[in-house]
């Protein structure tokens, strides 16, 4: 999740997904995707919390976890033009230099590690926060074991909407993002309402990524009433 502090209150970068995917469709999501397996790549230029950190809060192998961080930047990067990267000193402001690389990643014509390399960038992992460990219920043909991020939007740079998984893209407050689903302009899946609530109890962005988190996995579950199904969330 993309988060930045506004005079109206915290807002949050979401995209609609394109009628076409094979998974949430039409849905109102953040960005991100799945673990490439390069992104497990050791040598990548990296500052912040360790990997053993990360696999301790996730409660995953180090391998694992490290390729959990690098996906979560490199699809950020793919989805919205925002880089979590820099030098140890420095936080990246302008990404214009790397938009061409930023297609090469799409396509995987370049990994995640090869592309920081090459430009001499880091990894910072210090940007981002963990937030929450949602797994599909089992009554699903395509089941996900996502964890989910928090990075403040930083200074200099924009999100965009130059995806092609995505029909929008904007910026939005939680309680608004969540209007719109009630009010049947979007829809949400759960791990996204749930998270937009747990947003909106935050006055800014600083408050939010110092929160104390516990993350344990969430699964729902599927519950037939009549001709209806609902989705029970029992939250550790």
């Amino acid at each position: 999740m993309l988060v930045r502090d506004t005079g109206a209150g915290i807002e949050v970068f979401l995209q609609r997904r394109v009628a076409a995917m094979e998974f949430a469709a039409g849905m109102t999501v953040f960005p991100g995707g799945g673990v490439d397996k390069r992104d497990a790549d050791a040598s990548i230029a990296w500052a912040g919390p360790s990997p053993e950190q990360w696999a301790e809060w996730f409660g995953c192998e180090v391998s694992t976890a490290r390729a959990l961080v690098c996906a979560a930047v490199r699809e950020t990067f793919e989805e919205s033009g925002v880089l979590l990267a820099g030098t140890r000193e420095a936080v990246l402001e302008d990404t214009g230099p790397y938009q061409d690389v930023r297609q090469r990643l799409v396509s995987r014509e370049v990994s995640l590690a090869g592309f920081l390399a090459d430009a001499g960038l880091t990894l910072r992992a210090d940007l981002l926060r963990p937030w929450a460990n949602w797994l599909t219920p089992p009554q699903e043909g395509r089941r996900y074991d996502t964890r989910f991020f928090a990075a403040a939007l930083p200074a200099g740079q924009h999100a965009d909407g130059a995806t092609t998984e995505a029909e929008s893209s904007g910026w939005q407050r939680p309680e608004d993002a969540m209007a719109d689903a009630r009010d049947g302009r979007s829809v949400l899946m759960p791990p996204t309402w749930i998270t937009l609530t747990e947003f909106a109890g935050f006055a800014t962005v600083e408050d939010a990524l110092a929160s104390e988190r516990e993350i344990s996995k969430i699964m729902p579950s599927l519950v037939r009433d009549g001709d209806q199904v609902r989705v029970v969330v029992e939250k550790p």
